[in-house]
């Protein structure tokens, strides 16, 4: 934002002055250019004591004090300026790739989807909302693997996640236990002001070595805050028509295809409430739409930012042109006082 101002307005209450001088000056009248011996020549040519080019010259003496004056109280173009300071937190999202994330309970009417491209979607919007946060992606499902460190790179991030498809890694198995200790790892060594793991899955434990339990000691010892999140439905869910690699099979318009099959789904909750609670974080359960949307807006605010905003104006002076202007006016009425407009003697 740009803004014009006076440095030192005050100056300006001079210029109420040149409307006085003028005044003055006209009730005076010039100087006598010719004496004479006796006043009484002259006085039927002297009634009238102003002459025309007197006035222009006093004229241009006057805007000259005027531009002057404008000059002391220093015109300036302004431009305000705003710099931010953010201490962000770190983060790891950990994300369930099992072949239970097809399962289509979040689904409603007019949007079918999975479970994976419902969490993905809420994923995407948390981490728009996370500008100054360092964000890391962990996907597991029998295995565990680092789909990306911890980054401000979030359009890279987001590029990432959207790559995330079922069937991509082994979606036999579940290994909760192995991914939180992944995450954990990725945190272990950072001092961010905050760090915080937000574990998403809808299965229980049954694969890789290290107990989801023993994972959330490391992360009580490192200092990790552990929020768990248990999506889906518990019992028999929908679930799409997938082909031989575990992938989804999608209609033309994107849509998972739907032919009446369904699983058994279940996860535990004691669990996933004990990891949580170890670590100072928050279990959340997302059974319906807009359940994971509500969830991660009410980590976004537990999970807060500071930014420090700070506003500062920079300042172009202008009172060179006025003093310039005000000095070729004086040097002008000079000249012409000399020269056109000589008077004798």
């Amino acid at each position: 934002m740009t803004f014009f101002q006076f440095q030192d307005p005050t100056f300006l209450l001079l210029l109420l002055l040149i409307p006085v001088l003028a005044w003055w000056a006209g009730r005076m009248g010039p100087e006598a250019a010719v004496r004479f011996s006796s006043t009484a020549l002259a006085r039927s040519v002297s009634r009238d004591r102003r002459s025309r080019p007197g006035k222009f010259l006093f004229g241009l003496r006057l805007l000259a004090l005027a531009t002057l004056v404008v000059a002391l109280a220093r015109p300036q173009f302004g431009k305000m300026n705003e710099s931010s300071e953010a201490e962000g937190i770190d983060i790891v999202v950990t994300l369930d790739l099992s072949g239970s994330m097809r399962a289509l309970d979040l689904s409603t009417q007019d949007d079918i989807v999975t479970r994976l491209d419902a969490a993905k979607r809420v994923v995407d919007d948390f981490i728009g909302k996370r500008e100054y946060d360092r964000i890391g992606l962990v996907a597991f499902a029998a295995d565990a693997y680092v789909v990306s460190p911890l980054t401000l790179n979030h359009d890279w991030l987001k590029r990432n996640l959207e790559r995330l498809e079922l069937g991509e890694i082994d979606g036999s198995g579940t290994a909760i236990g192995t991914a939180l200790g992944a995450s954990v790892n990725r945190l272990r060594d950072h001092q961010a002001r905050s760090r915080i793991v937000i574990l998403l899955t809808d299965g229980e434990n049954n694969a890789g070595t290290l107990s989801p339990i023993g994972a959330a000691e490391a992360a009580k010892t490192y200092g990790v805050k552990v929020y768990t999140i248990a999506t889906g439905k518990k019992g028999r869910v929908p679930v799409p028509q997938t082909d031989r690699s575990g992938r989804v099979v999608r209609d033309a318009e994107g849509k998972p295809v739907y032919r009446g099959r369904s699983d058994i789904s279940n996860f535990d909750e004691t669990e996933l409430r004990e990891i949580a609670t170890m670590t100072g974080g928050k279990f959340f359960s997302a059974t319906e739409d807009g359940d994971l949307e509500r969830i991660y807006d009410e980590i976004d605010e537990l999970e807060t930012t500071e930014i420090e905003l700070r506003s500062y104006a920079s300042f172009t002076e202008l009172f060179i042109w006025p003093a310039l202007a005000g000095l070729v006016l004086l040097g002008l009425e000079q000249i012409l006082r000399n020269t056109r407009y000589h008077r004798l003697p």
